[in-house]
């Protein structure tokens, strides 16, 4: 018991190391769209949060949708933080972040047998594709736009 508590206490600080980055992010970016992202991306961390320390009190998983996994941040070089950042490299910032939180997440349920505490880390590396594959899709819409000639 005392090494699943110790695992779902990771996973909360994790989901609040990831709030307090978007936050921060989005205090630094001028483009309202890409700060809405980032406002929305915190408040999914913030439910993550939510949703482990019920888990914590009363043990439930759910299901998870499939994810599509474009393999976009597994390819492209991590742009810096930096003043005046574009929006398309916020999208791929944060992609790199929900690519690391994902396999943080699927390498922990690895190491677990089948059981509850292993369905709720697969949940957990579902939810964080999920946003990994939302960020890459802004980072494609946002880096190559379409243009009137098709």
């Amino acid at each position: 018991m005392k090494d699943s508590e110790s695992i779902i206490e990771r996973a909360i600080k994790n989901e609040e190391e990831a709030y307090d980055f978007y936050m921060d992010l989005a205090r630094r970016i001028g483009d309202k769209e890409a700060k809405d992202t980032l406002l929305f991306l915190a408040r999914e961390e913030k439910g993550h949060k939510e949703y482990l320390l019920k888990y914590r009190q009363a043990g439930f998983a759910g299901p998870s949708r499939p994810v599509i996994d474009y393999k976009i941040a597994e390819n492209l070089v991590k742009p810096d933080l930096q003043k005046d950042i574009q929006s398309k490299d916020v999208y791929l910032i944060a992609a790199n972040r929900e690519l690391n939180a994902h396999n943080f997440y699927k390498g922990l349920a690895e190491l677990h047998p089948a059981g509850d505490i292993r369905e709720m880390l697969l949940r957990m590396a579902s939810e964080e594709l999920k946003h990994k594959e939302k960020m890459e899709y802004l980072y494609a819409n946002t880096a190559f736009t379409q243009t009137a000639g098709g």
